[in-house]
């Protein structure tokens, strides 16, 4: 389809032919009798256009553009009437208008405008995101720390998702952060003033569950003394995270894709249907296939909660990142002892950079914590890496550490590690490091 257009005239036979002329064309379009229903079916992030005739009872076009350009003066909309004068049509233009078009005229004029409006419309939608991820980008950097490529392709899918209201299904190993990737989804999205409400499948009773998902009313079951909101309901607007979805029973299995199917629910005990708006986030740690072929997870279930995925790189493939984060978190635990955090020694570094890292972030955090508060952590055996690796993964670092000390500046990191331009251009350019990361907001290149 070519765009969104919503049609607004109440004479019933010209709302239907340029409903016609514009779906011949390719466009999707929403008919309207009146100004009233016209918007309830515009919000701010309305992707199309709107046609509307200027003299209708009760709310008439003018009064309608009025409103549009309260709700957002971004979005485009056309003015008919077979009543204009120039007065009326500058009238128009002035409130914010993008068209006027007098009656009678031919279907290529309808046309033409409104091409040219949707073009425009998509370019202020598309900015308007643009600027959003801009706004959320130190954020999100901030909740999900690195410099590594994979790091920041993580981050760019995440904002790309947030935007969205899908389903989404995260895989990770153990302690790569996958509820840390789910709180970024909600918070980031549409959804963040809402409930982000969490749940770990591997965590509840089987007996439990229904009660812990749906609620129940009072006297459902033995012990049941008074009603009970479940997670659904709970999370209504907001996020619902399911840790380790593969544990939920199949019971419970049929009952969340009734959820998803049909938007409602019923407590446990009760025959009244309540609607719920959310979004579902699901993490796993087995291929969630894998338990479907194996007939532990229903297949239906599998593609309701897996629209969109989201792979979580395991530490061992961003060794880029781990200094960065094992200073990170030993200075976050220092200061919660109200110490300093000592210094890492080269062999300590090239310990930390050779390490397999099995535990993930998790594993990372245990052993900042530890090296933070001076105890006497066991080392980290080096993992079957080799020289040239190990060598690589310790200069990404220096880079990383020098950029960050001269916030990005180039010259003075080319004193400081005494490299020519050249050369350093060539190393960042190899590790993926962009010195855009290290410059502050709002600062003015010099270099």
């Amino acid at each position: 389809m070519s765009g969104q257009v919503i049609v607004v005239d109440d004479e019933a036979a010209i709302r239907e032919a340029v409903q016609q002329w514009l779906e011949l064309s390719g466009f999707r379009v929403q008919s309207c009798a009146s100004a009233d229903q016209a918007l309830a079916l515009v919000d701010r992030d309305f992707p199309g256009v709107l046609v509307s005739d200027v003299r209708m009872p009760g709310s008439d076009g003018l009064q309608l553009l009025d409103k549009l350009v309260a709700l957002d003066r971004d979005l485009p909309v056309i003015l008919i009437t077979g009543h204009g004068d120039v007065p009326m049509a500058v009238q128009a233009l002035r409130q914010g208008a993008y068209d006027f078009i007098e009656k009678p005229f031919t279907p290529e004029r309808l046309l033409d405008s409104v091409h040219r409006a949707l073009d425009k419309r998509r370019l202020v939608c598309e900015n308007r995101q643009l600027r959003q991820q801009f706004a959320f980008k130190d954020r999100i950097e901030a909740q999900l720390l690195g410099v590594s490529k994979p790091m920041e392709s993580l981050r760019r899918q995440i904002l790309e998702l947030a935007a969205t209201s899908v389903n989404v299904l995260i895989r990770g190993d153990t302690g790569s952060g996958k509820e840390r990737v789910a709180r970024c989804l909600h918070d980031f999205s549409p959804r963040a003033a809402k409930p982000f409400v969490a749940l770990n499948c591997a965590a509840i009773p089987e007996q439990l569950f229904e009660s812990e998902l749906f609620g129940h009313e009072s006297g459902a079951f033995t012990g049941a003394q008074g009603k009970r909101v479940g997670r659904i309901e709970h999370a209504d607007g907001g996020t619902l995270f399911l840790d380790e979805v593969e544990s939920l029973p199949l019971a419970q299995q049929v009952k969340l894709l009734r959820v998803l199917q049909e938007k409602t629910l019923e407590r446990l005990g009760s025959n009244k249907s309540i609607r719920v708006d959310l979004r579902v986030i699901c993490a796993v740690k087995p291929d969630l296939l894998d338990e479907v072929r194996a007939g532990r997870f229903r297949e239906d279930l599998y593609y309701r909660l897996n629209v969109a995925s989201v792979q979580i790189p395991p530490l061992r493939e961003r060794r880029e990142d781990i200094a960065l984060l094992f200073e990170h978190f030993a200075g976050q635990a220092a200061q919660r002892n109200s110490r300093e955090a000592p210094p890492l020694t080269p062999g300590e570094l090239a310990r930390l950079l050779g390490h397999d890292w099995p535990g993930n972030v998790r594993e990372l955090i245990n052993a900042a914590e530890r090296h933070a508060l001076g105890l006497s952590a066991p080392q980290p055996e080096a993992a079957a890496q080799s020289l040239a690796e190990q060598m690589e993964a310790f200069e990404a670092q220096c880079l990383h550490n020098a950029l960050q000390r001269c916030q990005g500046n180039i010259t003075q990191v080319m004193t400081l590690l005494q490299l020519p331009r050249r050369t350093l251009n060539e190393k960042m350019q190899r590790h993926g490091l962009q010195r855009a990361s290290y410059r502050p907001a709002g600062s003015v290149d010099e270099d």
